[in-house]
């Protein structure tokens, strides 16, 4: 089957979308990972599909798909890139939406400069909803809140922020991500049994009160120039643990996003670019 496409990317962060608002394409999790394939199919860090609306008060349904080629609840970026999509190719004329997810309703806001505002809901910190076990482990008290030990062989125990953006994040702070080991420890945490649904793992260095560096070893895609909900959960994390001021740029490898959160039970808001590369068609095995 052929099928078209769009490639998008948010600050670096890259999506093929799928327009599935007439009918379903029907495809698999090898069907994913072809599209997002690099050398044999399009190329992604996720690809993003736009259904109809599943319910009144919604005006669409989102659906993720990492690298690997398994359903995820939230991406930030892709969020920015889906609101863009949906104007652009004249699915809708509002400039706020309300968009179903796995993780619930989010609300992207197209702004006049082109940039997207979402809000990526209320972060949550309970451990076993993120969810994380925290059985047998004591956290340390930090600037009212607090981090958790994580255990790993040969290593002393790494201090992590663990909290979702509807998706699982554990923030550790380093001096320079220039030189941190992402590509050590990030496929280590992202797949610590502690984690029963893998985990988000992000590395941020605190410039000032207002400005941070983050990188991001995502689930079940590696490392990626940016993560929306990673960039929200390490500010947040920033905040509850007395680093950060309640609105703060984050400089990533491909771009820079502006978050902003007032606190416990306040959603955070996420704005950045969302830009349409190109547009093409593809040729897929058909489903079986």
């Amino acid at each position: 089957m052929r099928i078209p496409f769009t490639k998008m990317q948010g600050a670096g962060n890259d999506f093929v979308v799928l327009d599935e608002t007439r009918q379903r394409f029907g495809l698999t999790r090898a069907h994913y990972r072809q599209l997002a394939d690099r050398h044999f199919g399009v190329g992604a860090d996720q690809i993003l599909t736009v259904r109809p609306a599943p319910a009144p008060g919604i005006d669409f349904e989102y659906l993720i798909h990492n690298a690997d080629g398994g359903e995820v609840e939230q991406c930030g970026n892709g969020a920015r890139c889906f609101a863009r999509f949906v104007r652009d190719r004249g699915l809708t004329d509002k400039s706020v939406l309300r968009v179903q997810t796995l993780a619930g309703v989010i609300e992207p806001r197209l702004q006049a400069d082109g940039r997207v505002t979402v809000d990526m809901g209320v972060p949550v910190f309970e451990p076993a909803q993120v969810p994380f076990d925290a059985a047998g482990l004591t956290p340390r008290a930090l600037g009212g809140w607090q981090q958790w030990p994580l255990p790993l062989p040969a290593l002393e125990p790494l201090w992590l922020a663990v909290l979702s953006m509807g998706n699982p994040h554990a923030v550790c702070r380093v001096d320079d991500v220039d030189t941190a080991p992402v590509a050590d420890l990030g496929p280590r945490i992202e797949a610590h049994p502690r984690f029963p649904r893998r985990v988000n793992a992000g590395f941020l260095q605190v410039q000032h009160r207002t400005q941070v560096r983050l990188r991001v070893y995502e689930r079940g895609v590696g490392e990626t120039l940016a993560c929306g909900s990673g960039a929200c959960a390490a500010v947040v994390a920033g905040i509850r643990l007395g680093w950060l001021d309640p609105a703060v740029e984050v400089h990533t490898r491909g771009g820079r996003l502006g978050i902003a959160w007032d606190g416990p039970g306040a959603p955070v808001r996420m704005t950045g670019p969302a830009e349409t590369v190109f547009h093409g068609d593809i040729e897929l095995p058909d489903p079986t």
